[in-house]
């Protein structure tokens, strides 16, 4: 039987075959309910639409078993949201701040002050959609060939807007934190542009929720000691706290 959830989903379906993506507020006017309601219907699994920085666009994933940013954008939201604002804080009035891709920095970007200037580098579709609803926020978008899986956009050529530019913080985002291993992501094609951001950044800031505490995927961004500061929603279990302490690696939680 079908939902009024299911119906609701069905008629965005339909209005995005008519358009790339639609605005979360017009998607509130078309349907007749809250923009709240469409974010809930939305973070609910067995959708054909999902929500990418403000936008509700199709639901790209084609295959199973690999990293799709759709089927990541509303896990562990809570906890997302609780490490955002610890890191929009660090954020000072004209500075120049390095977004990576991934689902968590679209949350920091919503919890930046919209009154605050600031200029922003991403290389991702959906960090970007959520950085130019920022009215202070000047935002420089590294483009390239464009990867659905994880909303990337990738430099084709030796240049990248990096080579032009000294960010004052890299945001770097990982989906698991090992004291072994260090950081890792799921997607190999992330890596240099997350190498590029450290390399030119003054201060390197890692981002990662606590459930990806003593997790290892494929992608290695690097040892952890090459941060400055790690930014989480709580307190990693002691063994990992100890280490971090042990290697001058501040930990910034809410």
């Amino acid at each position: 039987m079908e939902t009024r959830r299911d119906e609701r989903i069905h008629k965005l379906a339909q209005a995005l075959k008519r358009t790339d993506k639609l605005h979360l507020k017009d998607a509130a006017q078309l349907l007749g309910v809250s923009e709240m309601t469409i974010r809930r219907d939305l973070t609910e699994p067995a959708s054909t639409v999902v929500l990418l920085g403000g936008y509700i666009v199709s639901d790209p994933k084609s295959h199973a078993g690999h990293y799709f940013i759709s089927d990541q954008h509303g896990q562990n939201a809570a906890r997302k949201q609780r490490l955002a604002q610890a890191a929009a804080d660090l954020i000072s009035e004209n500075d120049t701040v390095f977004f990576d891709c991934g689902t968590t920095l679209p949350y920091i970007v919503d919890a930046i002050p919209d009154t605050l200037p600031f200029t922003a580098i991403c290389c991702a579709m959906n960090t970007f959609l959520a950085l130019k609803e920022k009215p202070a926020c000047n935002v420089i978008l590294s483009g390239g060939e464009f990867h659905a899986d994880n909303a990337l956009f990738t430099p084709i050529g030796a240049h990248s807007i990096l080579d032009d530019l000294c960010p004052t913080l890299a945001f770097i985002s990982a989906a698991g934190i090992d004291q072994e291993q260090g950081a890792t992501c799921y997607n190999i094609n992330e890596l240099a542009m997350k190498h590029h951001a450290m390399l030119r950044a003054r201060q390197r800031v890692l981002v990662a929720d606590s459930s990806k505490f003593g997790k290892v995927l494929p992608a290695r961004i690097g040892e952890l000691r090459r941060f400055d500061l790690l930014v989480s929603d709580s307190a990693p279990e002691p063994a990992l706290k100890s280490w971090l302490a042990q290697q001058n690696i501040p930990l910034r939680l809410p």
